[in-house]
């Protein structure tokens, strides 16, 4: 219900979900399986005879529509905030106004961009697919190593709704955000895609607590994007021919 636009409220409803908080250990699935559809589209299209980086777009488009743009909102609100604010309060401030900036925008094409090129640069459908359900579940794993290193900026806002979880719900999520990666990616990368998304999660976490004074829902939304991309890059560069099993 927080992450994509899957008609999920009937889990809700029947207490499946845990909740916000009692949540957050799916986050990783949920990404996985967001990556698993949009590499299903872009795989989709590399069978047809697609260019690899006219596949990578569709890929991308099926993710935006699957997830509703929710990560790709909060990078650039976070962008604008912590580019163009003075102060703690006015940076909140424009963190949380709908309008987007000059930081916002560069933001979002970086992102874009950068995630666009690596796919494009997988060496064959099962590449795609596996490297966005790998960077799919690191970067909603991203998300819970901010929740576990810094405090809500706000006393409202999903942020606050979030609280800090609990450390079992907190170490079974990156447990499972670590997992796709050591199923389908040789161990070297998997471990190299594992301890940068850490890195990613600690310094974003670090940043927005000089910044802010802790995360908000559009920290945890960039950082997801920061490790997305530097995840994917990783893959680009390090699978090189890799055809995936068999």
């Amino acid at each position: 219900m927080v992450l994509t636009r899957l008609p999920v409220g009937a889990l809700a409803r029947r207490g499946w979900t845990g909740g916000l908080s009692g949540g957050v250990w799916a986050y990783p699935p949920v990404g996985a399986l967001a990556g698993l559809l949009g590499g299903a589209v872009g795989a989709l299209g590399l069978w047809l005879g697609l260019p690899g980086g006219l596949a990578a777009a569709w890929a991308l488009a099926a993710l935006l529509l699957l997830t509703g743009a929710l990560h790709e909102d909060g990078l650039a609100d976070t962008a604008d905030g912590f580019g163009g604010g003075r102060g703690r309060a006015r940076k909140l401030e424009i963190m949380r106004d709908s309008r987007i900036g000059s930081y916002g925008v560069l933001a979002l094409a970086l992102s874009l961009g950068i995630r666009g090129l690596a796919l494009a640069a997988m060496p064959g459908p099962w590449a795609m697919v596996a490297s966005l359900v790998v960077s799919g579940a690191l970067g909603r794993g991203a998300i819970l190593g901010v929740l576990a290193l810094a405090p809500p900026a706000r006393p409202d806002g999903l942020a606050a709704l979030l609280g800090r979880p609990s450390a079992g719900l907190l170490a079974g999520g990156l447990a499972l955000a670590a997992l796709p990666a050591l199923l389908l990616l040789p161990l070297p990368v998997a471990l190299g895609g594992i301890l940068l998304t850490g890195l990613c999660a600690l310094g974003m976490a670090r940043v927005a607590c000089r910044q802010v004074g802790g995360h908000t829902g559009d920290v945890l939304g960039a950082c997801e994007q920061l490790a997305e991309a530097v995840v994917l890059s990783l893959l680009a560069a390090s699978l090189g021919h890799w055809a995936g099993p068999g």
